[in-house]
């Protein structure tokens, strides 16, 4: 998936959203966050969300997962 098609003004993407972009497990995901992976942003207190930006600012630098 081409960076250009997530809109990285304010949108705000979904952990299976996420995991599909980068190809990663969900476990994967949680376990990196604010690490390998960028930390999201919790909208309350079951909400969490990871602001497309981010991502696409990922997907642009390449990252993947190499256990």
């Amino acid at each position: 998936m081409s960076s250009d098609s997530l809109d990285p003004i304010g949108h705000l993407l979904t952990a299976k959203q996420v995991v599909k972009i980068l190809g990663i497990s969900r476990a994967t995901l949680y376990a990196g966050r604010g690490q390998r992976y960028p930390a999201p942003v919790k909208i309350g207190p079951r909400l969490t969300r990871w602001r497309a930006s981010d991502i696409a600012a990922l997907v642009e630098k390449g990252v993947h997962d190499d256990r």
